[in-house]
C-alpha cells in the first residue's frame, strides 16, 4: 500500500486507514513507537507487559494442542 504524507501544521502527517487501525487493535490513545534504520520508518504500538504474556500463553496453548496439525499443514 502507498500512502502519502499530508500537511499538518509545520508538520506532515501519515494518515492509517480504519481497516488497519482495527486490525492491529489501534485507537486514538493507542502510544506508538518510531523507529528508523536511516533507510526505512517503523511505526508500532506499544503493547504493555500484560498483553503480551497473554498473546504468549495464548500462542503456547494453540501449539500444543494443534502442533501435529500445524507440522502436516506446513509441510
Amino acid at each position: 500500500m502507498m500512502k502519502n504524507l499530508i500537511k499538518h501544521g509545520n508538520s506532515l502527517a501519515l494518515v492509517i486507514d480504519k481497516p488497519i487501525l482495527d486490525m492491529l487493535q489501534i485507537s486514538a490513545d493507542t502510544p506508538l513507537e518510531i523507529n528508523t534504520n536511516g533507510d526505512v520508518l517503523m511505526v508500532s504500538p506499544v503493547r504493555d507487559k500484560k498483553r503480551q504474556s497473554k498473546i504468549k500463553a495464548s500462542l503456547e496453548k494453540i501449539n500444543n494442542q494443534y502442533a501435529d496439525d500445524l507440522k502436516r499443514l506446513a509441510e
